[in-house]
């Protein structure tokens, strides 16, 4: 039996990808490489296309034996997703829609969900946990939150039990520095400091050093990448085993801000890295940080790489071997 990774091309695809490898697992990928990179597919049989196509699904469940999916293909941008909302809607909802239908016409009864924190919108409290409210304030996160609605829908009317993850910011790169980030363009704080130690941008803008936290920059969740992995990789075990539909957090439970993340960027890379302070941007909460106390109960789940400057070391042996990331 295999497991389907849709988006599997992607920065965290791939790592999970990788992490499904490592334990013998049959792998199908699907990406239409529009964000993904067919070079960050280090295993696996990957098929180029769209979940909208239904010949595409079509050939991949006849082709292979599927016995769970793991859904990462989506659109990601917060900022795009408020000026191109069809975009989101079209490829995320209805993306997923096609996958559902697709999976429960072959018998596909497992699914593992990469939904994000940005579902609760402005927190009432942090850590936020599961059952804090959800009222997204991008459409992106609208769009995230409509697919584990559907999900669960899906599961009422015909057995198809999902597990949502939901976490903010994944950073870092494999241990083998085969397979980082590469996005384009980049919008996540790691790689763009990364960037500017590069000499690839003159520096890093910080917005807001006036809010209500130890150093004044906003405090966030930054995950190892390979440790969301293994989140994935653990939650399609809890479904093999017969396990309900859930959702579930993942965060390192205390988060960090920006200056640290500049300063901790300094220490590994011995660069100068300009800061440049400007203004708050709108909508931006002081400090977002999930609790993951169920997944680390319910899924066995105990991220190996919390420190902050093992993440960013990781991600620099990436950075600074590919500065043009797949490109090179």
């Amino acid at each position: 039996m295999a497991v389907l990774v849709t988006g599997g091309a992607g920065y965290i695809g791939s790592h999970t990808v990788a992490a499904l490898h490592e334990r013998g697992e049959d792998i199908v990928i699907l990406d239409n490489l529009q964000q993904g990179h067919k070079e960050a597919v280090i295993a696996g049989k990957l098929y180029v296309g769209d979940l909208r196509d239904a010949a595409v699904l079509d050939q991949i469940f006849q082709e292979n034996k599927i016995d769970a999916v793991i859904h990462f293909a989506a659109n990601s941008l917060v900022g795009e997703s408020m000026k191109v909302p069809g975009k989101y809607y079209h490829n995320n909802v209805y993306g997923t829609l096609c996958l559902l239908e697709k999976m429960n016409e072959y018998g596909v009864s497992r699914i593992v969900f990469s939904s994000t924190a940005a579902t609760y919108g402005e927190p009432d409290r942090v850590p936020i946990d599961e059952y804090d409210r959800t009222v997204p304030t991008n459409a992106y996160g609208e769009t995230k939150l409509a697919m584990e609605k559907m999900m669960n829908w899906f599961d009422v009317a015909h057995g198809v039990k999902s597990i949502s993850l939901r976490y903010f910011n994944a950073a870092g790169a494999h241990d083998s520095g085969k397979i980082g980030e590469d996005h384009r363009p980049e919008t996540h704080l790691v790689p763009i400091v990364l960037e500017a130690a590069l000499g690839k941008r003159p520096h890093v803008s910080v917005f807001g050093t006036d809010y209500a936290t130890a150093d004044g920059t906003c405090i966030r969740d930054y995950i190892h990448v390979s440790d969301l992995a293994d989140a994935h990789v653990l939650a399609v075990d809890r479904l093999r085993s017969g396990a309900d539909s859930a959702v579930y957090n993942l965060g390192n439970g205390q988060g960090f801000s920006v200056k640290e993340v500049i300063d901790t960027a300094r220490k590994v890379t011995g660069k100068e890295i300009p800061a440049v302070f400007e203004a708050r941007r709108a909508g931006d909460p002081a400090v977002l940080v999930a609790s993951s106390e169920r997944a680390r109960t319910e899924l066995g789940w105990k991220p190996s790489r919390d420190k902050l400057e093992d993440i960013i070391e990781s991600a620099w042996k990436w950075h600074e071997a590919r500065p043009n990331g797949y490109a090179e």
